[in-house]
């Protein structure tokens, strides 16, 4: 009998409209490929691999990290498993582990859904989330629904983690921090997030007079970048915003909604070299690092509710 394969990171869904094109993982509801006019506006990986770095990684139920993997909500403790050996962190949710379900596919949209395990005892919420990607002649759209679906209140903060490509597909940590640092970043944000040596928030700090002001586009070149930033820059609509200028003259930029109320940059310098994308993290979350201890932006959802957060993705030619 016949053997039938998928990719590692399962079924791929493709989308496309006008210049824009993306393809989207089974496995964590992935965002694998954007590209527009051909060009790719986020650092990829081949189907057939394991994600190397979170690349487009989808970051439920929390994002970032939680201090020594234990959490406190209305006077229960819980533990997560830690999987940031090297600061005892529990990082980057759980979404990711998992095969999502298709809701639903056409040319333009796909719609995949997860539901928390019964199995995950350090978030033993009924939580289930959908996952809807969109593109329009206004670029890719992320809109991340969560569904409360038990009798008690859960904890619940959204994270996204697209490595904005830096125009070329390089190997290796100096070519990438070269041509990381002709880019230029914008980061629509008043605060930066002050940590300690395993990057849990000590406190903030005014963007004022520091090397952390992006409010600006200013070269990357020098600077060493695992940062959070909050306290964002809001359109009349509520929005902030986010953007990456490559050496090619594109402008990649991120679109977060209201519920947006913290974003993430690493430059990923000294990583290892298997697992450096080629090009720099902008991460828009609604709370950051170590929300389900501090409680800081952490969303909390009552049964049968449900929160939502939408994130866009467009490119320009300067």
């Amino acid at each position: 009998m016949k053997q039938l394969t998928r990719p590692l990171t399962g079924n791929q869904y493709t989308i496309v409209h006008g210049d824009y094109r993306a393809i989207i993982c089974e496995q964590g509801a992935i965002l694998r490929i954007l590209k527009w006019k051909n060009h790719d506006l986020i650092a990829g990986f081949d189907a057939d691999q394991p994600c190397p770095c979170m690349n487009g990684n989808l970051l439920i139920p929390y994002p970032n990290r939680i201090q020594n993997g234990t959490y406190t909500f209305e006077g229960k403790t819980y533990t997560l498993p830690i999987d940031e050996h090297e600061r005892h962190n529990a990082i980057h949710g759980m979404g990711y582990r998992s095969f999502w379900e298709l809701v639903a596919l056409r040319e333009d949209a796909v719609e995949l859904r997860w539901r928390n395990s019964a199995t995950l005892t350090g978030y033993p919420f009924h939580v289930e989330a959908t996952a809807l990607y969109q593109i329009s002649d206004r670029g890719l759209s992320l809109t991340m629904t969560a569904y409360n679906n038990g009798t008690s209140d859960a904890p619940w903060a959204f994270g996204m983690h697209p490595w904005i490509s830096n125009g070329k597909n390089l190997v290796g940590n100096d070519p990438i921090t070269e041509q990381n640092g002709q880019c230029s970043l914008m980061v629509g944000a008043r605060t930066h997030i002050v940590t300690d040596r395993n990057l849990i928030p000590t406190g903030t700090e005014p963007v004022d007079g520091t090397d952390f002001d992006f409010r600006q586009p200013q070269r990357v070149a020098g600077h060493v970048l695992d940062d959070a930033f909050c306290d964002p820059l809001r359109d009349a609509n509520g929005h902030t915003f986010a953007s990456l200028t490559r050496p090619d003259g594109i402008t990649v930029t991120l679109d977060g909604d209201q519920s947006i109320h913290a974003w993430q940059v690493c430059n990923g310098t000294n990583f290892p070299t298997e697992s450096h994308p080629s090009g720099i993290a902008i991460e828009p979350m609604t709370a950051y690092a170590n929300a389900f201890r501090t409680g800081t932006n952490l969303i909390t959802l009552a049964p049968n509710s449900s929160t939502s957060t939408t994130v866009r993705f467009f490119a320009e030619q300067q």
